[in-house]
């Protein structure tokens, strides 16, 4: 990355102790200044969001690990610049993460990132979610801000463990977004949704996330697993772009 970017570096909140361990708190500071340098640069982030980073982007995501179990296996769909899956990495050094972008520009940035701080529980995968359908699952598939819950069912529960949940970042209309999945919800098989608000002391609002687990573990309702004898992985992959 180069040194001779102008930068506006963000300073750092008091709450961010809270989330961040001080052995960590380096790394996170090392990560918003990349962000509000090369990350502006490379038009990751608008150059109106870097002074601001710490409490629209960066706590925001760090407290995402309150719903997260100790040494989980996380897939971060749709990463983009590392928003929540390398925040939770540097909170977290007991988690294995791996970030899932498509976007060459941005798995580039990533993986800079990942060297840079010496990340090594962090993975980046440039692809999309699909493409790892039928290869792994983890115990917990997260995203920020990607698409709909109906929606985002189909690219994350292929990914989900038996014994795992997708942890997704949402909105207000969260409850809406449930509402409006019902039918989702029902083919994939999936247990009533759980809304949750994390970060009760760290940001305001809160944030507001959705955990979705299976309904039953021994029984996984992935549609494409039922059908995957009948389809080769292309189809497969077209399918899941088109829902």
């Amino acid at each position: 990355m180069s040194d001779d970017v102008s930068r506006e570096t963000p300073s750092v909140p008091a709450e961010a102790r809270r989330v961040f361990a001080s052995e960590r708190l380096s790394l996170a500071e090392r990560y918003a200044d990349l962000l509000a340098t090369e990350g502006v640069v490379r038009g990751l982030i608008g150059p109106r969001e870097a002074p601001r980073l710490w409490e629209r982007h960066l706590l925001n995501s760090a407290v995402l690990a309150e719903a997260i179990a100790e040494g989980s296996s996380i897939c971060d769909i749709g990463t983009g610049a590392g928003l929540p899956g390398l925040v939770i990495a540097i909170a977290r050094p007991d988690v294995r993460i791996t970030l899932v972008e498509p976007l060459l520009r941005r798995t580039t940035f990533l993986e800079e990132v990942v060297a840079n701080l010496g990340l090594d529980h962090v993975s980046v995968v440039r692809g999309r979610a699909d493409d790892l359908h039928g290869r792994q699952t983890f115990d917990v598939v997260t995203s920020r801000a990607v698409a709909p819950l109906e929606r985002l069912l189909g690219w994350s529960m292929p990914l989900v463990a038996p014994e795992g949940a997708l942890v997704a970042m949402k909105g207000r209309s969260v409850r809406e977004e449930i509402e409006a999945a019902r039918s989702f919800l029902r083919t994939w098989r999936c247990a009533e949704p759980e809304v949750l608000e994390v970060g009760l002391d760290v940001v305001s609002p809160p944030t507001t996330v959705v955990r979705v687990s299976w309904a039953d573990p021994s029984r996984i309702g992935w549609p494409l697993a039922r059908e995957g004898r009948r389809r080769s992985p292309r189809h497969d992959r077209r399918a899941a772009r088109e829902r």
